[in-house]
Order: structure tokens, then C-alpha cells, then sequence
């Protein structure tokens, strides 16, 4: 594809790059595939760099980054028309403490609006960037405020109208982390990219000649576009090499709409943090299920594995599993010392503070005798111009949030809250399991299931967004608005 043609057609002509008299694509029964390659696990996973800060005595936060197109290859011989944040795919990571000042000026460079925004993020409602905060093409936004909230893996994309689940795709995404005196003092793995380690997982699926196959029509728009590739950190079946008796892995499901069960292949580990931090102390587990926008912290002890190599297993919805990763134990470890039997004591809020209790019903319709299906949060699609609910500033509230679909049409969604960190009460009336009794913003909601969340509204007045975060779903309209007042 020339670089004009992708100019002019913004990043959709991406999609279009597959189009030729030998047809769209390669099938399977999956729909979308190119000439498959054996996993290798040659490339050693890619660390994203961390985003420098531009104040020398780091007492601001203070970065400059740039939303721009770029290239990649993917496979041998073939190019990929790609986006990214200072580079050409994905971002670097951010990292701040709590109570510093943020700063941060963005160029979009890219050939259409976008939008910058800060999942998980505590902030000023006109710097969330979702939707109403648009970068027009070539212009720059300059977001200023305050962290403030507890260490936390968060992450940045954009969040453009009808956009955000091509832009994405295409690789606009980056992690951003909060350190704070807590987990200064922990002993917890903490040396970035060496026992450290962000892991971003997304899947993607390509067009024949190498493009990515981002094509919707009415089943991927109800179903979510789903790939049959593996991508983490931006790389296709990487080995992590590591010399460390533990490793903290900083999971996120940075896909479209894919859920995804991340186990070792039965080695047990710690998850220590939610998507909105510490929990109250290590959870013991062998597998962990996220849903499309969640993370999860979790630490391998390595220590009775030296020489030997254990794989990430990712099993995603629909019956694939994948071999995403390798992790590759190179020296003698010595016995591991254990992690904290306390890392942060969670404050439960009590239901009895509830000022209010609101029920969201999201629901998917089936095909109609027109063909047409339909995403709504209580009937309705996103709509900018109307507020469809206003909570008061200070407030505590409880939302009730059901997965009502027609029964042809039955899914999961993923309902993530700007600006609030929640925690949940319960699923159909039963207590969360432990690992799920943190500080969540995003939470999975089985079809037929009812899950109820609290929160505290607090800080900050203005408009901020609820959607399902299966993003092809929130590009349709499953989407809302809420006014702190």
C-alpha cells in the first residue's frame, strides 16, 4: 500500500491494503487468517520504554509524546501499516507518583481525530479524554492535573466517537504506572524491565499480504473483532529471559473485545494487585480470567526452575489457546524469601453508605428480519449531547449493572467506569472471589448475570463516560454518560 493512499484514507485504508483480484482473505473457521508461521520464540519480548520525564529534578511529572503512523513486520517478507505513540506500535510507559503534578502535551500526527485517554485514571473530567475532548488532526492537547490515587498499572488509549476499536487495533495503547510510598517500601519485585515487566496481550488477525485484517460487518460488530494471532508487547511469540528468583508480570488485556484465561501451565503465582492496585495481600492462584481494558499484578517465583522454560498460556473465548510466551530461566536462583503476607489494606466501603442505588441493563438484540442487531445501555445508544445520569458530587453509590441479551445473541460484556475506581459487592448475590475484592474500574459481566459495584464520587465535578469495553461494542453505541454535579 502506498503511503498516500493511507494518507488520504486515514487508518481505515489500512484495512482496505488486503483488497485485490485474489480476494480479501484466507478462511478457517475462525474467518480470518494469513500463511500461519511456526512459533519460534527467537525474539526476545519487547520492553516499552519508559516515557522520559522532561523535569530533571522529578518533582513534576512533566513528558511530550506524538500519535503517529508507522511500520512493522509481523511476518517474514510482509509489512504492516501500524500506529503508535513515539513509535510504531504501542506506546512508551508512563510512570508518576502519587501527588505529583502531571503534565503532558500530545501531537496528533495521524491523519484523522483522535483522543487520548487515561483508563483508570482519578482526573479532572476535562482531561479524561474521552470523546468530548477531540485532537483534531495536527493539533496537540495539553492535559495538567494532579495524581491522585494509590499505585496502580493503568494505561492510555484513544477514544475517539466510533473509533476507538480501529485505533487500537492499529496500535494506540501504552501503559501508565503510579508508584506511591507503599510500594516503595514492599518487598516486591520493582526494577522495571528486569524483574518487572509489563505484558501487554492483544490479539490481532491479517489480511494474506501482511495487513491487519480490522474488518467489521454486523457479526464482528455484535461478537467483537477477534484474531487468531498472539501478540505481546507487540511481538509475536517473544521469549522473556530472566535471572530473577521472582518476576512481577503487570498483565493487561489490551484487546478489542477478547476475554482471556492467562495461566503458567499449572505453576502456581501470586497476584498481588488489581486493575486499581494492591490487594489486601497475595492471592494464590494457577490461572486468572480478564476481560478486554482489565489488569491484574501478578509474581512468579522462578527459583525451583533454573534452565527450564515455562510458557504462558492464553485460552480465549471461543476455545483457542495459544502459547503467547515463554518465559526462559537462565541462571541458578536461590530460594526465594516469599512476598509480603500484607501488602496494602483495602478499605471496603460499607453498602450502608450508599446514598443511591442506580440498575443499568445492557442488553444485545438479535438480527432482525432488516438484519440489524442492537448494543444499548437501558435502551439507549451513546448519544454526546444527552447526560444519562447525574450523581452528586461526594456521593456513595451503588450501580446494579445486568447482561440481558436475546438468547441468540448471548455475550459478556465488560463495563468500565471513567474517573472512579469501584469495588464489588457482589455477583448474582454471591461475595466476589478475593482476587475480585480490590479496586476495580473494569468489571466482566456474564451474560444473564447481575453484578452490583460501589463507589465514591469524589474531587472532581463534570461528564464522564460508562461503556461496555468490548470496543467494537462501545464504537456502536454501547456507551453512556454520567455529570458529577
Amino acid at each position: 500500500m502506498k503511503r498516500r493512499q493511507f494518507m488520504q484514507g486515514g487508518l481505515a485504508a489500512i484495512a482496505l491494503a488486503g483488497v485485490g483480484s485474489t480476494g480479501l482473505f484466507l478462511l478457517n473457521k475462525k474467518g480470518f487468517v494469513s500463511t500461519v508461521y511456526a512459533a519460534d520464540f527467537s525474539t526476545a519480548l519487547p520492553i516499552p520504554p519508559l516515557l522520559e520525564n522532561l523535569d530533571k529534578t522529578g518533582l513534576t511529572a512533566q513528558f511530550k509524546m506524538a500519535a503517529q503512523l508507522g511500520q512493522r513486520s509481523f511476518f517474514p517478507g510482509k509489512i504492516t501499516e501500524t500506529a503508535g505513540y513515539n513509535g510504531n506500535f504501542l506506546g512508551p510507559t508512563i510512570r508518576v507518583r502519587n501527588g505529583q503534578r502531571f503534565n503532558l502535551r500530545v501531537d496528533n500526527n495521524l491523519p484523522e481525530v483522535t483522543t487520548l485517554h487515561w483508563h483508570g485514571l482519578h482526573l479532572p473530567a476535562k482531561w479524561d479524554g474521552g470523546p468530548r475532548q477531540p485532537i483534531a488532526p495536527g493539533a496537540s492537547w495539553n492535559p495538567d492535573f494532579t495524581i491522585k490515587q494509590q499505585a496502580a498499572t493503568l494505561w492510555y488509549h484513544p477514544h475517539a466517537m466510533g473509533k476507538t476499536g480501529e485505533q487500537v487495533y492499529h496500535g494506540l495503547a501504552g501503559l501508565f504506572l503510579i508508584e506511591d510510598e507503599v510500594s516503595d517500601r514492599l518487598d516486591i519485585p520493582k526494577n522495571y524491565g528486569v524483574d518487572d515487566i509489563p505484558v501487554v496481550i492483544q490479539d490481532r488477525r491479517f489480511f494474506s499480504d501482511g495487513q491487519f485484517a480490522y474488518v467489521q460487518n454486523m457479526h464482528e460488530t455484535m461478537n467483537g473483532v477477534i484474531g487468531n494471532y498472539m501478540l505481546v508487547n507487540g511481538a509475536m511469540s517473544p521469549t522473556l529471559s530472566v535471572d530473577k528468583q521472582r518476576v512481577r508480570l503487570r498483565l493487561l488485556n489490551g484487546s478489542n473485545s477478547s476475554i482471556y484465561k492467562i495461566s503458567f501451565g499449572g505453576q502456581p503465582f501470586q497476584m498481588i494487585a488489581s486493575d486499581g492496585g494492591f490487594l489486601d495481600r497475595p492471592v494464590s492462584m494457577t490461572s486468572i480470567l480478564l476481560s478486554a481494558g482489565e489488569r491484574a499484578e501478578v509474581v512468579l517465583d522462578l527459583s525451583s526452575l533454573k534452565g527450564k522454560k515455562l510458557s504462558m498460556l492464553v485460552d480465549q473465548r471461543g476455545g483457542d489457546r495459544f502459547e503467547a510466551m515463554q518465559i526462559n530461566v537462565v541462571k541458578t536462583l536461590q530460594s526465594s524469601t516469599g512476598l509480603p503476607q500484607t501488602l496494602q489494606k483495602v478499605e471496603r466501603i460499607p453498602e450502608s453508605e450508599a446514598d443511591y442505588t442506580r440498575r443499568f441493563v445492557m442488553q444485545s438484540m438479535g438480527m432482525g428480519m432488516m438484519g440489524g442487531g442492537s448494543l444499548t445501555i437501558n435502551g439507549k445508544k451513546m448519544d454526546l449531547n444527552r447526560i444519562d445520569e447525574k450523581v452528586k458530587l461526594g456521593a456513595t453509590e451503588i450501580w446494579e449493572i445486568t447482561n440481558k441479551s436475546a438468547m441468540m445473541m448471548s455475550m459478556p460484556h465488560s463495563m468500565h467506569l471513567h474517573d472512579v475506581q469501584f469495588q464489588i459487592l457482589d455477583r448474582d448475590g454471591r461475595r466476589p472471589p478475593v482476587h475480585e475484592q480490590g479496586r476495580k474500574d473494569t468489571v466482566l459481566i456474564q451474560p444473564g448475570e447481575t453484578v452490583r459495584i460501589i463507589s465514591r464520587f469524589l474531587d472532581y465535578k463534570g461528564v464522564y463516560m460508562y461503556h461496555c469495553h468490548l470496543l467494537e461494542h462501545e464504537d456502536d453505541g454501547m456507551m453512556g454518560q454520567f455529570e458529577v454535579i
